[in-house]
């Protein structure tokens, strides 16, 4: 392909691209606001002045658009996260970084936690939601840092998936608190408490050392 027209195709792909971005940005809030029953792809045309038309020729349903959307949310965090670590290379850091640039993604964007919580009410047939499909792909990282970690004998020999369900766990289910219930404390805090009772626990050392003497198994 000469040159010139290499060039045009880049253009084209990138203006789609632009568009496409667009419309999930626009999708997202109206989702958000008026739920995926009631919001129409014609008020989404109007909000992006465009036709109807063209939303589908990039979302051939609404169905596609919504999930489309809340995929984006999830690419959002990874990215959100990915440049929060970039440059911390202290194991631990890393973690606590990370939890705190997740609270705070959430935190910030009300509606993307709407529209993750409208897909498991609205689309029961899927056998897994778009959030835990990413958490599967996210989390294989995280699980070679802790088990280097374990390797290095810097936190205990524990089957690395009991780490990892349970941090993610406190995480999504801080979450969905924090959007039920109000930000009750700030991102800060939540994250400290998250990071102390899973570094530390909630004995003190002489009932770690009372419970290792008699060998009381949690």
């Amino acid at each position: 392909m000469p040159m010139r027209e290499q060039v045009k195709e880049q253009v084209k792909a990138a203006r789609r691209a632009r568009r496409e971005e667009q419309i999930l940005d626009t999708a997202v809030q109206l989702f958000a606001e008026h739920g995926y029953s009631d919001t129409d792809t014609q008020l989404l045309a109007e909000k992006l002045h465009v036709g109807k038309g063209t939303i589908y020729r990039y979302f051939a349903s609404k169905r596609e658009l919504f999930l489309a959307a809340a995929d984006r949310v999830m690419r959002s965090l990874r990215q959100c996260v990915d440049a929060s670590i970039e440059d911390i290379e202290e194991p631990f850091e890393r973690i606590a970084v990370a939890i705190r640039a997740y609270l705070t993604f959430f935190a910030e964007h009300p509606e993307f936690v709407e529209l993750l919580m409208q897909e498991r009410a609205q689309f029961k047939d899927r056998k897994k939601p778009t959030y835990f499909e990413h958490r599967e792909v996210n989390v294989q990282r995280w699980r070679a840092l802790y088990q280097s970690l374990i390797v290095a004998g810097r936190i205990r020999d524990v089957p690395v998936e009991r780490i990892l369900n349970t941090i993610s766990n406190l995480m999504y289910g801080t979450m969905c608190t924090n959007y039920f219930t109000g930000q009750r404390h700030s991102v800060e805090t939540q994250a400290r408490d998250i990071l102390d009772i899973v570094f530390y626990g909630i004995l003190s050392d002489s009932e770690r050392q009372l419970r290792a003497a008699s060998k009381v198994d949690l």
